[in-house]
């Protein structure tokens, strides 16, 4: 297997990671690997990557919650930094995922789909980055939020002349047709996927209509964080921020991680067990 590339395969609760070199959190990594380089055949349920032994959890919305207030409050990240945090690696993961050289279309465009709380602010911030990275794109946000944080987002993403729609078309070859891809930035782990109102339903609505890519931050915007959905939108892309959530278990597409930042004493007390992530990296494909 080619440096930097995985195999998933859904174990409990967790993705099962091993390594082929020594690692700190292996008690004996050469175990990994037979005398001829092989894999042995005990580890044909576990994920292959080169660098670690690892099991990678994925955790309830409920635990991705202590884990950010502890954050808050015991290590003293302001929520701007962590916003900031996620939405450049977001602006990062779909860089790697999507190099303007691979655009389809002329311009570079893409479509930000942001929501009133917290994964719209990320998806701001993202905008605000995928501009810097000579992208072009185009937010809608329909329902503005009061924070002044959020606010404070919009007005950096109106100061970089991003463009901000004032509805979203429901012919939706008009958004396959004007874009190369759907950030989906709209509903985090902490929206209730059961009670999804309007303007969002409608928007649900027609991202499953879409032939072009969807990115989803962190939660694809009607699933529910806690177990896969199989009536949501259908993402090609996902990134996960801190940790992935129980709902990734089965996501067959191609999956990001952005939780470098996290202290390690906190990984430990919570068993995140992240990957290496690789040189200065601060996101990782698993």
């Amino acid at each position: 297997m080619s440096s930097g590339t995985v195999a998933v395969t859904p174990s409990g609760l967790s993705w099962h990671f091993q390594a082929v070199s020594t690692d700190r959190r292996t008690k004996d990594p050469s175990s990994a690997v037979s005398d001829s380089g092989n894999i042995p055949e005990f580890f044909t349920d576990d994920v292959v990557t080169d660098g670690c032994l690892f099991d990678l959890e994925c955790f309830s919305k409920g635990e991705v919650a202590s884990i950010e207030t502890e954050l808050l409050r015991d290590y003293r990240f302001g929520q701007q930094q962590l916003i900031e945090i996620w939405g450049q690696a977001c602006a990062l993961a779909i860089a790697k995922a999507y190099p303007l050289s691979s655009l389809g279309k002329k311009q570079p465009t893409v479509l930000v789909i942001c929501g009133p709380d917290q994964n719209g602010s990320i998806g701001l911030v993202c905008a605000r980055h995928l501009r810097i990275f000579d992208y072009e794109p185009t937010i809608y946000h329909p329902k503005r939020s009061p924070h002044s944080l959020h606010q404070d987002f919009t007005v950096q993403c109106e100061k970089m002349d991003i463009p901000f729609l004032s509805y979203l078309p429901t012919e939706v070859q008009l958004i396959n047709d004007a874009y190369n891809l759907v950030i989906d930035a709209m509903l985090g782990p902490e929206s209730d996927c059961s009670n999804i109102k309007e303007p969002y339903s409608g928007i649900l609505v027609t991202l499953k209509q879409v032939k072009i890519p969807i990115v989803s931050v962190d939660v694809p915007s009607g699933w529910d964080a806690e177990e896969p959905c199989e009536d949501g939108i259908n993402p090609e892309v996902l990134i996960s921020l801190t940790a992935p959530k129980k709902c990734a278990m089965n996501f067959s597409g191609k999956h990001f991680l952005a939780g470098r930042f996290l202290p390690y004493d906190m990984q430990k007390k919570y068993e995140l067990n992240l990957p290496d992530y690789p040189g200065t990296d601060c996101l990782i494909e698993l």
